[in-house]
């Protein structure tokens, strides 16, 4: 699957909405009382903002928004262990500096009260892996493969790209007197594969980039949870299938994820 073609299939949906966005809002003046599909743009939810389109009321909706930025961490997994074997050593990677970026764009979804909704939404997710050693991850090998460099990189990155389509379950508490609430969400996530990059900064070779399937799962599930106050809070991601495939190897490498997230 292309970045490309994943890009364009959400603007389509974007526009899409946009337009459907004007037809609703001149229904929806006319009697503010009738129930069904909510289409709005929004970004955070405001109690106090007059011109807010979100409510409380039973119904479906459907967002094109920019929400659940999840900033935080990626650890590897090796057969339920935080230790990697030796055949995979050379992914052994700087704590700090390996990272998970993620957001959702679209949301579709039905709430059944102020406290319980349901919806499914899409977005992207990037693991990015930032390798000790000094290696070179090698492209179009039969499986996960790399060369020994005599370069010194102060920048050697591993990164996969991934469609993410999460199914949330979010409970949410009463306003208190601020006018803010807690959450809890949890639910399964699918992800599609787009890319995998090696990203190479070294004196000798200056700036690289290399991209290829390298291996990465081209379809991953598992779950997630997320709980916080007003629109910040903590998320934590496990996949259940192997990272990699078709590299017997690496059977049995998994991904998690951790850290903090911005937008109910």
């Amino acid at each position: 699957m292309k970045p490309v073609f994943l890009v364009g299939i959400l603007s389509l949906m974007i526009s899409g909405a946009r337009a459907q966005n004007i037809q609703t809002d001149s229904v929806e003046t006319g009697n503010a009382n009738r129930k069904g599909l909510k289409i709005s743009v929004s970004y955070t939810k405001d109690k106090k903002d007059s011109t807010s389109t979100t409510t409380s009321n039973p119904g479906f909706s459907f967002k094109v928004t920019f929400a659940r930025l999840d900033l935080g961490f990626t650890k590897l997994v090796d057969n339920n262990s935080f230790s990697l074997s030796p055949a995979n050593e050379f992914l052994q990677n700087k704590a700090w500096k390996t990272h998970n970026i993620g957001f959702d764009l679209l949301q579709f979804g039905y709430r059944f009260s102020s406290h319980f909704k349901v919806y499914l939404s899409g977005g992207f997710d990037w693991n990015h892996i930032q390798l000790t050693d000094q290696i070179t991850i090698q492209r179009d090998q039969p499986t996960l493969n790399y060369t020994v460099d005599t370069v010194d990189y102060s920048k050697n990155r591993f990164t996969s790209s991934y469609l993410r389509i999460p199914l949330s379950f979010e409970f949410r508490s009463k306003d208190d007197n601020d006018g803010n609430k807690f959450h809890f969400v949890f639910g399964p996530e699918a992800g599609f594969f787009i890319n995998g990059r090696v990203k190479q900064v070294s004196e000798t070779n200056g700036k690289q980039k290399f991209d290829d399937h390298y291996h990465f799962t081209q379809f991953r599930y598992g779950a997630f949870a997320r709980v916080g106050y007003n629109g910040s809070g903590l998320y934590a991601k496990y996949y259940f299938n192997d990272m990699f495939e078709n590299s017997p190897a690496q059977a049995g490498i998994n991904n998690m994820s951790f850290g903090l997230m911005l937008g109910f």
